[in-house]
């Protein structure tokens, strides 16, 4: 072998096992500053992108129609992680500046592009509302998503009822879900149609979905007019169901009925309901009438209901009256614990009770009372004064229950004595 061949092999030697890390850590350098910067042209890439959606959102925010579909379509041309929420945005934004057509077509390469965006439902739901609002007619039956189900619904009953009407009612009977069922029993109780409120009407009579027979009977409450009112008053007078005639009063109540709750109060022959009327009333805040009542009235569980009823309607002046005043001792503690839960306000009262009620029972009443309001100071006052030894005994342990520093240092006091 010639010198020359020998120095080249020798050469080529010294490359593979004396070079070789050199030649390794030149390349991993090289692939390293490769990835470096590519790396930061993605960076760069994301920041364009983030910004240009950025400035979208809040052109949307300012109703900067044109300027939005600018920035979205930017975001859209840099197909990055966030074109799919673009082209959304983007057709959003073409709908609103009144350019329909344009926004189906990015409607479309939504669909076409990412098939599986988060986007996609969105997107369908401004193609119906799109569609429908062109008078394009629309099939709410064949979409596959119960919210785009009814999203369709609400735009045909808008613009077609006389063939919605037949879907809702359709949805309502089949084998939809309890969801699907519940929103389009909604939908129809806020239509103006005559058919649809017999359709509401008759699922409220239990003769139609009778698993949906409460809600219907809420909605006429909620939504109902005149005509949806005397069907409550039908449905509660032809009713023998309990729970039935208790949701007709529900809805008396919140469609503003008192007459109609009143007359149930007054002269419903189930205690149950008549209960249930007279808490009602007092939702209402019909003082007055509760009042009344409760003069007029010889049943103690009755009464009772009267005044809970007076305290749900913040009558405190009754109560004190109740409280001051009553013979049956039953229907005093019912008005001093209702005259405690009132809060402090009510702390005066109870302690002038306190103060010239010889009753036992009716003064330890009044001891829970104050301490339900959380009334620190008036039990104090009774601890420091009171000179049964029970009472004060009373008095001394809910001040032990109630954790605040006034009633500690109290305590504290009591044991150094």
């Amino acid at each position: 072998m010639s010198q020359k061949t020998v120095g080249i092999v020798v050469g080529g030697l010294l490359l593979t096992v004396g070079g070789g890390p050199l030649w390794a850590q030149s390349m991993a350098d090289a692939s390293s500053g490769s990835l470096s910067a590519h790396a930061d042209a993605e960076e760069q890439a994301g920041s364009k992108e983030d910004e240009a959606y950025e400035r979208g959102t809040e052109a949307l925010d300012e109703e900067h129609w044109d300027r939005a579909i600018v920035f979205f379509d930017a975001v859209v041309r840099m197909a990055g992680k966030k074109a799919d929420a673009g082209l959304y945005w983007k057709a959003y934004a073409l709908n609103k500046a009144g350019r329909a057509s344009d926004a189906l077509t990015a409607i479309a390469q939504l669909r076409k592009s990412a098939p599986q965006s988060k986007w996609l439902n969105d997107a369908r739901a401004l193609e119906l509302e799109i569609r429908q609002r062109s008078g394009q007619r629309t099939s709410p039956e064949t979409e596959g998503d119960e919210d785009l189900k009814l999203m369709a619904l609400n735009g045909l009953l808008n613009t077609d009822s006389e063939r919605a009407l037949p879907l809702l009612e359709k949805f309502l009977t089949g084998n939809s879900s309890s969801k699907l069922r519940e929103r389009a029993l909604f939908v129809l109780s806020q239509s103006d149609s005559p058919r649809a409120r017999e359709i509401v009407v008759r699922i409220a009579r239990g003769q139609q979905s009778p698993e949906m027979q409460e809600t219907a009977i809420r909605y006429l409450g909620l939504f109902g007019g005149d005509a949806s009112k005397q069907a409550l008053a039908d449905l509660y007078q032809s009713s023998s169901d309990v729970s039935v005639k208790k949701a007709v009063l529900q809805s008396f109540m919140v469609s503003g009925q008192k007459a109609r709750v009143l007359a149930a109060a007054r002269g419903e022959k189930s205690e149950e309901l008549r209960k249930s009327a007279i808490h009602l009333l007092g939702v209402m805040g019909a003082q007055p009438e509760l009042w009344e009542m409760y003069q007029a009235e010889s049943s103690v569980e009755v009464k009772k209901a009267i005044l809970h009823a007076m305290f749900v309607g913040g009558g405190s002046e009754r109560l004190t009256e109740v409280a001051r005043t009553e013979k049956d001792p039953e229907l005093r503690k019912a008005a001093i614990h209702s005259l405690g839960v009132m809060g402090d306000r009510t702390g005066p009262v109870l302690l002038s009770i306190y103060s010239s009620d010889p009753d036992r029972d009716i003064r330890r009443q009044v001891l829970h009372a104050l301490f339900v309001q959380g009334n620190v100071k008036a039990l104090i006052q009774i601890a420091r004064t009171e000179k049964d030894p029970e009472l004060r005994k009373e008095a001394v342990s809910h001040l032990s229950h109630m954790g605040s520093k006034e009633a500690t240092d109290f305590l504290v006091e009591l044991l150094n004595k």
